[in-house]
């Protein structure tokens, strides 16, 4: 029996960190178990905000592809494409677009927060406006079932509901109304407390070598209040013991008899027997287990292979085109265009 689709994307900004993993990666690795799985590289997106220098497209392109596999997106298992390798989205981008009122999208509240949140970039073009067309055209043309999401991120899966509606009106039950698919993602804060974002320079990267990751960790942010290593600390607020939560998992445990169990690293802080400075030690150990043990070792085999990635790429394309193909010959017929 044929499993239903689930279609998610990202836009190529290189090097991934470990906010994109919790946040999408890590369900992105689940859903392949139980859906046929769609996850294009957003090329085409990027350029609403970008188009004034596109040099970074391939090489952030392949960085991040590289990421996916390594952590274990498996070609195998689900199709990985670039956007602009299937051309049949930018035509039923451009079909959907006759049919969405222009204030449907200027509604869009990620539209209003961008266009006040982003400086330096224009932002004035009508693919900015109409990213969101090209977002209904991505997820419809594989007749999702499902889209992987946030609770943050309902709205634009609406306003690609409501397109549907009103092509569906005008030209018969053509295409599927995908629904959400909500996922409950931990929000990881950089090292300097605020939201992980490599323009921060604040984001422990997927790709960083263990040195790496023990620098950065050491200049995190705990409990402010800790001024002096004698004083109780809380580790309600401390940033480092939310990472605990995520890395100190029963295999990290066995494999490291010497780290502390949450529960008594919850004690120690608050008693003051275990200082920050270790605590991070600790913590630093646990996240590079986890990149020992699930990255690192399919990424430096994936960059000693580089033909590896175009060929993942440019098979995922043909398994996605076979399908868009289809789509758009039933989209032309009940648009009466053929």
């Amino acid at each position: 029996m044929a499993r239903e689709r689930v279609v998610s994307g990202m836009r190529p900004t290189g090097k991934l960190h470990l906010g994109h993993y919790h946040g999408a990666l890590e369900n992105w690795v689940r859903l392949q178990d139980d859906f046929e799985c769609f996850y294009f590289v957003a090329d085409w997106h990027a350029l609403t905000t970008d188009f004034e220098d596109t040099s970074g497209i391939i090489p952030s392109t392949r960085e991040m592809v590289i990421d996916w596999l390594s952590v274990g997106l498996d070609p195998d298992r689900c199709a990985i494409f670039r956007q602009s390798d299937v051309m049949e989205h930018a035509e039923l981008y451009l079909l959907l677009s006759m049919v969405t009122p222009i204030g449907w999208l200027e509604r869009n509240p990620t539209y209003k927060e961008q266009r006040e949140e982003i400086v330096g970039k224009d932002l004035s073009g009508l693919g900015f406006l109409g990213y969101p067309v090209l977002q209904a055209a991505d997820i419809v043309m594989y007749d999702a079932a499902r889209v992987p999401i946030g609770v943050d991120q309902l709205p634009h899966l609406e306003l690609t509901r409501e397109i549907v509606r009103r092509f569906n009106h005008l030209y018969g039950d053509m295409l599927r109304e995908p629904q959400q698919l909500l996922s409950e993602a931990p929000k990881l804060l950089g090292i300097d407390n605020r939201k992980m974002s490599k323009s921060y320079g604040n984001a422990i990267l997927l790709s960083d070598l263990p040195e790496e990751v023990d620098r950065k960790v050491a200049q995190m942010i705990t409990d402010p209040a800790r001024k002096r290593r004698t004083d109780p600390g809380n580790p309600d607020v401390c940033n480092v013991f939310a990472y605990h939560a995520l890395y100190k998992t029963p295999a990290v445990l066995a494999a490291h008899p010497h780290l502390l169990p949450m529960a008594e690293v919850d004690r120690q802080c608050r008693s003051a027997t275990l200082g920050c400075v270790e605590d991070k030690k600790q913590l630093a150990r646990q996240i590079n287990h986890f990149l020992d043990t699930t990255v690192r070792p399919r990424r430096a085999r994936l960059e000693k292979d580089p033909a590896r990635v175009d060929e993942i790429l440019k098979a995922g394309a043909e398994k996605a085109r076979a399908i868009a193909v289809r789509t758009m010959a039933r989209v032309r017929e009940a648009m009466r265009l053929v």
